[in-house]
C-alpha cells in the first residue's frame, strides 16, 4: 500500500476544519502559514479569535524538524494540534508539549478517519514579541499610525517596529489586533486562504 503523504492528510483535516466551522462567522483557515518570517510554516492556521494552529506528520514525513517547529509555534499559538497516523503517535506523545492537541488519522480501505487522541489546552506562555512577527512591515506601521505613534518609525526596520508596539499596548490588544488583522489581510504569499463564514459555505 502506497504511504500516505502529508497533502493527503491536509485534505482530510481541511474537509473536518470546513465541517466544524462553516457555521462560525468570521474565521479564516490559511494553509502553509508562515511564522517567525518563515522560519518555520504551520501546515494549516484557524484564526477565529484565537491562533489554532494544525502540524501534520505523515508516515511519509519524519520528525527531525519537530522539536524547533515545536519551539517556534509555542511563542505564537494559542492552540497547537498535531495530525499524526499511528506510526508515530507514540513519540509525538512524548515530544510534543501537554497543552497540544493530538489527532490520529487512519485509513480504512478508501476512507480516512481523524479521531482527537487529546483535546489539547490554551497556551499561557504566547511571547508578545514573536507574535507582533506574523504582521507585514506594513500592517504593523499601521497599527502605530492607528494610535499616532508612528513619528520617527516610518522607516525604521521592522523588528524596532514591532518591539514600539509590544512597548505600546497591552498583550491582549495585541493578540486582538494580530487576530483582527490576519482575518482582514488579502495577497497572502502562500496558497489562497479560504475564509468561511455563516453564509459561504
Amino acid at each position: 500500500m502506497n504511504k500516505l503523504r502529508d497533502n493527503d492528510i491536509r485534505e482530510v483535516l481541511l474537509d473536518e476544519l470546513y465541517s466544524r466551522y462553516s457555521h462560525v462567522n468570521d474565521t479564516k483557515i490559511v494553509n502553509e502559514m508562515g511564522v517567525l518570517h518563515g522560519k518555520s510554516r504551520v501546515d494549516v492556521a484557524v484564526i477565529n479569535g484565537i491562533l489554532h494552529g494544525y502540524e501534520i506528520k505523515s508516515e511519509s514525513d519524519n520528525l527531525l524538524r519537530l522539536p524547533s517547529q515545536i519551539n517556534d509555534y509555542n511563542k505564537v499559538f494559542d492552540r497547537m494540534t498535531i495530525v499524526v497516523q499511528r506510526n508515530y503517535l507514540e513519540s509525538v506523545r512524548t515530544m510534543v508539549p501537554k497543552w497540544w492537541g493530538i489527532m490520529l488519522v487512519t485509513k480504512n480501505k478508501d476512507k480516512f478517519n481523524l479521531r482527537e487522541i487529546r483535546k489539547g489546552r490554551l497556551n499561557d506562555n504566547v511571547d508578545p514579541y514573536s507574535l507582533s512577527h506574523l504582521l507585514w512591515k506594513e500592517e504593523a506601521l499601521e497599527i502605530l499610525k492607528k494610535r499616532g505613534m508612528q513619528k520617527g518609525y516610518i522607516g525604521k526596520p521592522r523588528r524596532i517596529i514591532y518591539q514600539k508596539i509590544c512597548d505600546s499596548i497591552t498583550f491582549e490588544e495585541l493578540k486582538v489586533t494580530v487576530n483582527q488583522q490576519l482575518k482582514q489581510r488579502q495577497g497572502w504569499r502562500s496558497e489562497k486562504p479560504l475564509i468561511l463564514n455563516g453564509d459561504s459555505h
